[in-house]
């Protein structure tokens, strides 16, 4: 893994993630986020349309390609120009490509013994999910407590004013979806994004 990937998430301590089935709605949301100021995130594969996504957004930010499960889905996204590809669950057919490729792989997991077991598989970012029903901040806290070593990315339901508090709690960084991607406008999300960052300011 490039640790300089592992920087930029501490850096921005927030991968948006984008969910839609329209190729348009995707790019413009994208638009709007780097926009914002964030230059690294996460475009959950719909359709086979979203490669087309990806393609076009690979060359204007660090695009991670969401809801991979299966090895033809992480070549065709690696193929789309996806620097990331990240799972819903945790299985070894996705930690062969990210090593054969490599290609980072985030891999999704709800319990301790899960995150374990996908950091014992060199997977060196670990998603935490649905994090809020699992516990909130204080469940990324308990699980850091004796594994301080995990990079985890907790992210489900996971609202904006709430993100410094996962930060606080140890959490590499945040995944953030629809609470970031709902808007009545671009602009809107343009705004929230900022707004992250000011959030974020003073925290370490």
């Amino acid at each position: 893994m490039n640790i300089n990937l592992i920087d930029k998430l501490s850096q921005n301590k927030v991968l948006p993630i984008i969910r839609s089935t329209d190729v348009n709605n995707v790019i413009d949301s994208a638009h709007a986020i780097i926009d914002g100021g964030l230059d690294i995130l996460e475009i959950t594969v719909e359709n086979p349309q979203i490669y087309k996504a990806i393609e076009k957004l690979s060359a204007e930010a660090i695009i991670c390609a969401g809801g991979i499960i299966t090895s033809i889905q992480a070549q065709a996204a690696i193929d789309s120009g996806a620097k990331i590809i990240s799972s819903p669950i945790f299985q070894q057919n996705l930690v062969k490509v990210s090593k054969d490729k490599q290609v980072p792989l985030i891999a999704g997991t709800s319990t301790a013994n899960e995150a374990y077991c996908a950091w014992k598989a060199r997977i060196p970012l670990v998603k935490i999910y649905p994090a809020k029903a699992m516990g909130g901040a204080d469940y990324i806290e308990n699980l850091l407590r004796p594994m301080p070593f995990l990079n985890l990315i907790p992210q489900g339901e996971v609202e904006i004013e709430e993100i410094p508090e996962y930060i606080n709690a140890g959490a590499l960084a945040v995944g953030i979806g629809r609470n970031l991607t709902k808007a009545s406008s671009y602009t809107e999300i343009e705004k929230k994004v900022k707004r992250i960052a000011e959030l974020l300011k003073d925290v370490r």
